[in-house]
């Protein structure tokens, strides 16, 4: 059950549940029931929410707010924030900014001197990492892979290299067509997990290699949102603690310029990254 509060002037941005209603926290309640402006990406699911919790709008209308209308919006979002007003945003399902609107509206709202914060809540990504059954001590999110095949395969080599768990956002359409694209770049035994429709009716994981998963995907047809998960190159982690093992061990009877050199001719690690754990050490 939402509670007025008082809200001090600024921007408030929203995460709304990215299915399941009822995963929208109190303070989100709160601060939709209570700002002066309320601003959505969409007005109509916006406004379905705030009826399945029982939260009046009142006289307040409900501002459009996207990434096609933002430069006609954002003047009066502006103008409310100018007169002292609170300001909430929320968008279509999950945390403002992550691969939604608000980045533009929140460099403005600060340049223009006004306060941000967040109601912070729900969001696939830290879902995803959850459920998915992949490393999570470090990740990177990538956002969308490209429409075009030659483009999507410039975008899954960048990231080749990236010693981090991968999260994209996928359609239910190119799924298939990503994960034979995933398995050419990263390898046929890379560890994966598509998540689709996470907390809804027919949440599901499928996980497996990616030659697996392609496989499975290609006879597959699927609807829904999904997030897919790609393991970092597998022995990334063991090699990370041999070297860490072997630096400490060289620098007890070497300098640190002996000791990275000692250890990065025979892991076969470039020196700048064992430099850079030599010096992590050192701060210990």
């Amino acid at each position: 059950m939402y509670q007025k509060i008082n809200l001090a002037p600024g921007l408030y941005f929203v995460a709304t549940p990215i299915g399941t209603a009822r995963d929208i926290t109190l303070r989100a309640l709160d601060t939709l029931a209570s700002a002066d402006v309320i601003a959505a990406e969409d007005t109509r699911s916006l406004r379905r929410l705030l009826d399945i919790h029982g939260v009046p709008l009142g006289d307040r209308n409900v501002i459009s707010y996207h990434d096609q209308n933002g430069p006609q919006a954002r003047p009066k979002l502006l103008q409310a924030l100018a007169e002292g007003k609170s300001v909430a945003y929320a968008s279509e399902a999950g945390t403002p900014l992550v691969a939604d609107p608000g980045y533009a509206l929140s460099r403005a709202v600060i340049d223009a001197g006004h306060s941000v914060t967040s109601a912070p809540g729900p969001s696939a990504v830290i879902a995803a990492l959850t459920i998915g059954g992949l490393a999570t001590d470090k990740f990177m999110f990538a956002g969308f892979s490209p429409n075009a095949k030659n483009a999507r395969a410039v975008f899954l080599e960048e990231l080749k290299e990236v010693n981090a768990t991968l999260v994209l956002y996928e359609s239910p359409k190119r799924i298939k067509d990503t994960l034979k694209q995933a398995a050419e770049t990263f390898g046929p035994a890379r560890e994966a997990a598509v998540c689709r429709e996470i907390t809804k009716k027919f949440e599901e994981v499928a996980r497996g290699s990616l030659a697996d998963l392609a496989e499975q995907f290609e006879e597959r047809s699927v609807k829904g949102e999904i997030v897919l998960l790609i393991d970092r190159e597998r022995g990334e982690v063991d090699q990370a603690d041999d070297m860490e093992g072997a630096l400490r061990e060289a620098l007890q009877s070497m300098s640190m310029k002996d000791a990275v050199a000692a250890v990065s001719g025979a892991l076969k690690i470039p020196r700048r990254k064992v430099y850079q754990a030599a010096l992590d050490l050192e701060k210990e």
